[in-house]
């Protein structure tokens, strides 16, 4: 087998391949190179899920990056067992033809318990007092302490939250070198999310961006130069592309102008109730699952969701079960955002009745994806020293809230989810491999055959 690696460059797209990103732009001028026609929803779960399997989610069942359980009435985002892809990886494959195959995965997601030789991702501690403690999760276990003593904690807050940076990829993009090092794995899946973030926060503002473009390019110079003297097959690959947006539109709102949304009063604060709601929104991006409670609403939901600004679609039956997302975790409809809009997950009216979470990093409380965590409010200016007291109380062992989120969808200026017009912002499969002779745009599912191809080829050095 041919020794292999993928690193994943979240929302690299021909737009942004250029001047910016020199050595990548190289990359892709001296190899081959498909566009990948996007998984839908084109999240990061459900990406990631149809090039490790080869299906789509009605097989595989990740149909975003959460979804509502309805077993336990609750809405849950950013999970983490490997068990809820519930088709065969491509690891597990190329373990059965050859039992000397191995993989490492830095930072794909599912990457508990799942059957990788070697894995590290993020899993803070979260302790009684209610501080969150950077750390990760790794197999073998020792793995996470090697990591750790050599390169430092793994920088969560830079991972996620308003102080994201270029240290988290930077770090990931370290300990894959240590790892490969180490255990010399057949295949290493790594992920670099540093783009991500400003295309978030921006848009395709490159006067604010260039930085970013400059900083990965300069990681995935490391990581090429790395393994090109192990004389690797590399292939740069990405899971969407973030497209400009100005619209943030409330379908939980919405719902519950209408009388479908259930809600609970708690310390003066508003929670969603889903599991007593007819029928709530599962916001992710620029789509979102409606799931409905009450069966019997459905063709009253659709139309008063067709009438939204914002609402490009509603998708529902045979549609849904046309595109790969019949399965028993898709909402009984899916809604797809326009070109230039994105749904919150908000659904209070009033700013002073918004659960305590709204204004934190939390990523598990939050009944739908919240991208507002990336920022604290450009207008206040005190909150570098508000943030600096909090940081101070906890460290003192005082109980504190670290609510500096302001609640202003508009802030928002690049999101993902839909189907971009425009190839120019889909995902990209780049490789060395000159042998690589596919065609000009392959299919996300495509992305597990075309690995497999790669890897199977005889290894000469």
């Amino acid at each position: 087998m041919k020794k292999t690696v993928v690193i994943n460059i979240v929302g690299l797209t021909k737009r942004l391949i250029g001047d910016h990103t020199p050595f990548i732009a190289s990359f892709l001028k001296s190899g081959r190179h498909s566009v990948v026609e996007p998984a839908f929803p084109a999240v990061t779960c459900t990406a990631q899920s149809n090039y490790l399997t080869g299906k789509k989610p009605s097989e595989h069942g990740i149909v975003g990056n959460g979804w509502y359980f309805r077993d336990e009435c609750e809405v849950k985002f950013w999970r983490q067992s490997n068990k809820l892809v519930q088709a065969p990886k491509l690891w597990e494959k190329l373990k059965a033809e050859n039992p000397n195959f191995t993989c490492a995965n830095l930072f794909w997601w599912y990457n508990m318990y799942s059957t990788v030789d070697y894995s590290v991702t993020p899993r803070p501690n979260y302790l009684a007092d209610g501080r969150k403690i950077p750390d990760v999760y790794s197999h073998p276990a020792e793995l996470r302490d090697e990591l750790q003593a050599e390169l430092g904690t793994f920088p969560l807050f830079n991972f996620w939250g308003p102080k994201t940076s270029i240290k988290s990829s930077q770090w990931i993009a370290d300990a894959s070198i240590i790892t490969d090092k180490k255990y010399d794995p057949t295949l290493t899946l790594i992920y670099l999310p540093h783009l991500d973030y400003n295309l978030q926060r921006y848009g395709h503002d490159f006067s604010k961006i260039s930085k970013d473009l400059q900083e990965i390019d300069g990681v995935v110079k490391q990581l090429i130069e790395y393994y090109n003297k192990q004389g690797c097959t590399i292939v740069l690959l990405s899971e969407y592309g973030i497209t400009d947006v100005g619209r943030p539109v409330h379908l939980n709102r919405v719902l519950r102008k209408h009388g479908y949304l259930a809600i609970r009063e708690e310390r003066g604060l508003e929670l969603l109730d889903a599991g007593a709601s007819r029928a709530f929104a599962v916001a992710d991006h620029q789509v979102a699952h409606i799931y409905l409670n009450d069966t019997s609403i459905k063709e009253e939901i659709v139309e008063l969701l067709r009438q939204q600004i914002g609402v490009e679609k509603v998708l529902y039956g045979e549609v849904l079960a046309k595109m790969g997302l019949q399965h028993e975790r898709t909402g009984e409809l899916m809604v797809v955002a326009d070109a230039g809009a994105w749904f919150t997950y908000y659904y209070w009216e009033d700013d002073r009745k918004a659960p305590d979470f709204a204004r934190t990093v939390d990523i598990h409380k939050k009944p739908g994806y919240d991208p507002v965590e990336m920022f604290v409010d450009p207008k206040d200016k005190f909150i570098t020293a508000k943030v600096l007291y909090k940081l101070l109380k906890k460290k003192l062992g005082f109980r504190t809230v670290m609510d500096v989120i302001p609640l202003k969808a508009e802030l928002v200026k690049g999101s993902h989810g839909r189907i971009p017009e425009s190839e120019l912002d889909h995902p990209v499969f780049l490789t060395n491999d000159q042998a690589y002779s596919k065609p000009s745009t392959i299919k996300s599912t495509d992305v597990f055959v075309i690995l497999d191809e790669l890897l199977n080829q005889p290894d000469y050095e």
